[in-house]
């Protein structure tokens, strides 16, 4: 008895840049047509990578289960509504390119480039973290060092409130505010 393999999905990348200024709609515009996408039959993922400088070109990679899939997607009034409202706030039309067959068993899993926060959210939230963390190591460790010399003991005291923020703090205050931190 042979187990079925199933074929690897259909993955298309496509290429395109944000009008200038309209990066914060053209990803709210991508995240939109994301949740629509994941109602369609044979849908596996959708993720968006960032350019890498401002300006710079957007890769979209979808997989779909078959190319009939992708094809039912690509024929559907939804995208075709999506596709009118992205040329409002991109560069052209998307380049694309496909990957099926062999190439795609081989194809890297693309990691979610989620956008980033505001940054002053991101801000609010590190200070958050911070004064809390800082002022009680202030309060609890400082006068248990104060017999070292003022740069060896700012050394430790920074060290500590460091190594405290980045494995305890930041994992647990970044988890609790995602919804805050996410929302657009």
């Amino acid at each position: 008895m042979s187990a079925a393999v199933n074929p690897p999905p259909v993955v298309r990348v496509a290429v395109r840049r944000a009008s200038p200024d309209c990066a914060v709609a053209y990803e709210a515009l991508l995240r939109g047509m994301f949740r629509d996408m994941k109602g369609f039959p044979g849908f596996v993922s959708a993720d968006v990578i960032p350019p890498a400088r401002e300006g710079g070109d957007y890769q979209v990679v979808t997989k779909f289960a078959t190319q009939a899939d992708l094809a039912r997607w690509d024929g559907s009034d939804i995208h075709g509504d999506w596709l009118r409202r992205l040329a409002t706030v991109a560069e052209g039309a998307p380049d694309y390119r496909v990957i099926t067959g062999l190439e795609a068993w081989f194809a890297p899993e693309v990691v979610p480039a989620s956008v980033n926060p505001p940054r002053w959210r991101m801000t609010l939230a590190t200070w958050l973290g911070i004064f809390p963390t800082a002022s009680l190591v202030l309060w609890f460790v400082a006068p248990l060092l104060g017999f070292l010399p003022f740069l060896v003991r700012t050394a430790a005291l920074t060290g500590l409130i460091t190594f405290a923020m980045s494995y305890g703090v930041m994992p647990r205050l970044a988890r609790w505010l995602k919804p805050w931190l996410t929302r657009r």
